[in-house]
């Protein structure tokens, strides 16, 4: 849920947050996927719907029948106000889920799922949108029916601040998965990436590719350079397509970061699922303290000078190597204000950044061991690969990602292997 309803008053810039965090409903004994996602909703709603209220938050469906969504109804003053009504949600979806014998599973790929045989479609209402996108794109696959991620929303009151957000979104963007990558298996496979979920992201739309793009949005810091350069491509495509009642072109704005003209909105999507509420806000703070800083500190013509290929290129490596991923783009380290000489890792980059941002911000305490374990152990995917081998057989898998579902059940960190 973004934090600037249509309608409502727009909120300027880091006067709120918006939150949404996916999460697989997998069977509480064999962590394979269970299509229940409809009747945890009735069960919280009183009848069969598509959205239900949980306290401060809503859960919504998605496209993928065994997917939940958890959201926040109206605008946070803070990341840290979040973090008791996601512990709550996440405690009432367990309760509700334990009588239909299944539980949620954190993290932004299911690591043995195969959707060419256990994709289900939510067939309730808003179904015909999937069932377009099904017919146009094929979703039983990766990247459609098995991903799950954080989106991070941040308001804008006008074109001078969209601007500002913008140009300082996409220098972080590259960034992201070398501290929230937490997709390294697919279909029971290390794929040789950190970050699987990405490696599907721009291939999903194929008839489509103005969809998404490089993932890396356009250098474009005002609504009606956006609405030429973005929305006008997509649109021409839904029409060549033939769905124009089915597909909206600003719903269907795939990139890494897209505006919600709407809302009045930044929605940032390259965060992976971590293992907790209490991770995911944390990468969450980090990452928009970054957002800020940039849009503060740096001059806004140097960050707009970064076209989509140079940052897609780190992207891509970051996206595959994780913290370890080394970037030898010195204007872009320059711009990152990292006086590194020639090169630098990722994580370095992050290290550096949270030791000088994020720890003057105000919920550094609460957010700061989660962090600290991200520096010090790597991302999740690090972290899960250090405790199952390259090649784990299912048993060793099944293990590891049974104590992420607990992980998420009660708040706990994943600790890497010693």
């Amino acid at each position: 849920m973004s934090p600037a309803h249509a309608g409502a008053p727009r909120l300027g810039w880091f006067e709120a947050v918006g939150i949404e965090i996916e999460y697989a409903i997998v069977d509480a004994r064999t962590l394979s996927v269970q299509p229940v996602a409809d009747r945890l909703l009735a069960a919280q709603a009183g009848e069969l719907a598509c959205d239900a209220p949980c306290g401060d938050l809503a859960w919504s469906n998605e496209l993928a029948l065994h997917l939940i969504e958890m959201k926040t109804l109206a605008p946070a003053k803070t990341l840290a106000d979040l973090v008791p009504a996601l512990r709550r949600s996440v405690a009432r979806a367990g309760e509700l889920l334990e009588p239909l014998g299944a539980r949620l599973m954190p993290t932004s790929m299911h690591p043995w799922m195969d959707p060419r045989r256990e994709l289900v479609l939510w067939p309730h209402e808003g179904a015909e949108v999937y069932r377009a996108f099904h017919r146009v794109f094929d979703c039983a696959r990766h990247g459609f029916a098995n991903v799950q991620s954080q989106q991070l929303n941040l308001p804008f009151r006008d074109d001078a601040e969209l601007g500002r957000l913008h140009a300082a979104v996409r220098l972080v963007l590259p960034l992201l998965p070398a501290l929230a990558a937490s997709s390294p298996f697919e279909e029971g496979r290390h794929a040789g990436r950190l970050d699987g979920r990405l490696a599907h992201y721009a291939a999903l739309t194929p008839r489509a590719p103005s969809f998404s793009g490089r993932v890396i949005p356009e250098p474009v810091f005002d609504e009606a350079s956006y609405r030429r350069e973005i929305f006008d491509p997509i649109e021409r495509e839904i029409a060549a397509l033939g769905e124009r009642e089915a597909f909206v072109a600003e719903w269907c704005n795939g990139r890494g970061a897209i505006a919600r003209f709407d809302r009045h909105a930044m929605e940032i999507r390259l965060i992976d699922t971590q293992e907790c509420p209490e991770a995911d806000l944390a990468v969450a703070a980090a990452v928009s303290a970054v957002v800020r800083w940039l849009a503060d500190a740096v001059p806004a013509a140097e960050q707009r000078a970064f076209g989509v290929d140079a940052l897609a290129r780190i992207l891509d490596d970051v996206a595959r190597q994780g913290e370890r991923a080394c970037i030898e783009d010195v204007r872009y380290l320059r711009a990152l204000g990292v006086e590194t000489g020639a090169r630098a890792t990722a994580g370095e980059i992050w290290r550096r950044l949270l030791e000088t941002v994020v720890a003057a911000g105000p919920d550094a305490a609460l957010h700061g061991p989660w962090l600290a374990r991200i520096v010090e152990q790597g991302c999740l995917a690090r972290r899960i690969l250090s405790r199952t081998g390259p090649s784990p057989d299912h048993a060793r898998l099944h293990a590891v990602y049974r104590e992420l579902c607990d992980c998420l059940a009660d708040g706990s960190g994943f600790p890497g292997q010693a």
